[in-house]
């Protein structure tokens, strides 16, 4: 849909009844705007919004109904299966509503719907508290929550999902909602690692935990033929490990220059990155071991600012450059898993991908599905495969790598898939049956409550009966 089948008369009425900049095709910001992080992502809305507040939202919402136009949500970060923007349809963008409030005396933090977690950990850290986040700082609190949010703090606090004690939103008709234990139960659990199906979160409440400010963190890189043997050690660490720790093994060529010398830089390493959520004398004894399983090529670990280990990885993942992330929860590292692990690792066909195992288990095991909708509490691991790369005539081979590797990998696995990372989509509904499982249907009968036309369907989406 273009502007001349809307009217200039009608956009012009819409402008004056929203305070945020409503960009259109043959506007000069429009094509910063329709940007996003994700560079394989490059599509062209009819309409962007970039709202200012949630009476924006409604306003946005209630126009995109008049015209029948598809609703796509851009909170404050990565999306990296590129839903935040859509072709000939609306972008309700919340980048601007960053607001981060907290009360330190109640332990708790309201943050608006385009915040980062930079954004809440500055504000946060101040008093000495956290909430489980991501693993890099200018991902958005928005989408990591919704998909469930794993993070540096998730075996001792959870994930971020665990973490929210309201959630604000509009729906599809413009109503203004909010979800919590005691006001509308139903679909408190379902914003809760459900996705965002069922209207545009506009702002949480999140529990807070005594956090930092310093914090002990391991950041240990070994060399990539020595991978086999460090998982075994690695496996039998985490099933005796405190809850407090949190760790993540990544793999791959890893070509950081300035880390190792010339003559590692270019051949196979991975990395185990962890974090203790405690005093920090006490973490740097119970993360030592993962430090000692060989000889590491270098070590980085050190007694740091949490807020400074939240931001650790973010140069690793700049705007522009081609991504696409997909994931299998595994029931644990065998001998096998190990094996195919390391072979696909190597196989990456870009320097910058890398095949990661993430911790699970601890805190998030303890909350039952009854309790949220998030649907990977069952698993030890989450094997996340990251395929990232800059040149656009590489884009088949790398995707097909890691949809080669997944295909592999379930094998070691019941087949269900961390929302986050979720490729790009291509088999949504599969996707989403298979790993939400007999908690679907309690999705469906949500989204048609909520959203019986489908307006928000462009997500990890599912489909209403109606």
């Amino acid at each position: 849909m273009d502007q001349s089948t809307i009217g200039d008369e009608r956009i012009e009425q819409f402008r004056a009844g929203v305070l945020g900049d409503v960009i259109l095709p043959d506007d000069t910001a429009y094509d910063d705007a329709r940007g996003v992080w994700n560079g394989m992502i490059d599509k062209y809305p009819a309409v962007i919004v970039r709202c200012r507040g949630a009476a924006d939202v409604a306003r946005a919402l209630e126009f995109a109904g008049e015209y029948d136009l598809r609703v796509a949500v851009r909170g404050g970060g990565h999306n990296v299966a590129g839903t935040a923007v859509c072709d000939d349809g609306l972008v309700v963008d919340l980048s601007e509503m960053t607001g981060v409030w907290v009360d330190p005396d109640n332990r708790t933090v309201r943050v608006q719907g385009g915040a980062t977690w930079a954004d809440v950990d500055h504000e946060c850290q101040a008093f000495g508290l956290a909430t489980p986040g991501g693993v890099v700082s200018d991902t958005g609190v928005a989408g990591l929550t919704l998909g469930g949010g794993l993070g540096h703090l998730r075996c001792k606090y959870g994930l971020s999902c665990d973490n929210v004690a309201s959630v604000e939103l509009v729906t599809a008709t413009g109503e203004f909602l909010t979800a919590s234990p005691d006001e509308n139960p139903d679909l408190f659990w379902g914003l809760r690692g459900g996705g965002g199906n069922f209207g545009v979160v506009t702002g949480f409440e999140f529990d807070l935990h005594p956090v930092g400010p310093d914090v002990a963190t391991c950041l240990v890189f070994y060399p990539g033929d020595r991978l086999a043997s460090v998982l075994r050690a690695y496996r039998a660490f985490v099933s005796n490990a405190p809850d407090a720790v949190s760790t993540l093994v990544f793999a791959g060529e890893l070509p950081e220059a300035e880390l190792f010398p010339p003559d590692w830089v270019h051949e196979q390493k991975f990395a185990i990155m962890g974090c203790y959520a405690g005093p920090a004398a006490d973490g740097e004894r119970a993360l030592a071991p993962l430090r000692e399983f060989a000889e590491p090529i270098a070590d980085l670990s050190d007694t740091m600012p949490y807020v400074e280990f939240q931001r650790v990885l973010d140069e690793d993942y700049p705007d522009g450059m081609r991504y696409y992330w997909t994931s299998i929860y595994l029931d644990g590292l065998s001998e096998p898993a190990i094996d195919r692990i390391a072979y696909w690792a190597d196989a990456a066909p870009s320097p910058l991908s890398t095949v990661d195992i993430w911790q699970l288990g601890g805190a998030i095991a303890d909350v039952d599905i009854d309790d949220s909708s998030f649907a990977g509490r069952h698993a030890p691991y989450l094997l996340g495969v990251e395929a990232n790369w800059k040149d656009p005539e590489r884009d088949t081979a790398n995707v097909e790598w890691a949809r080669d590797c997944l295909a592999d990998m379930r094998q070691f696995s019941d087949g269900s898939v961390y929302l986050n990372f979720p490729g790009l989509l291509e088999d949504n509904d599969e996707l989403m049956e298979t790993t939400f499982g007999s908690a679907y249907d309690r999705l469906v009968a949500l989204k048609d409550e909520y959203d019986p036309t489908n307006r928000f369907s462009l997500n990890q989406n599912v489909t209403p009966t109606t």
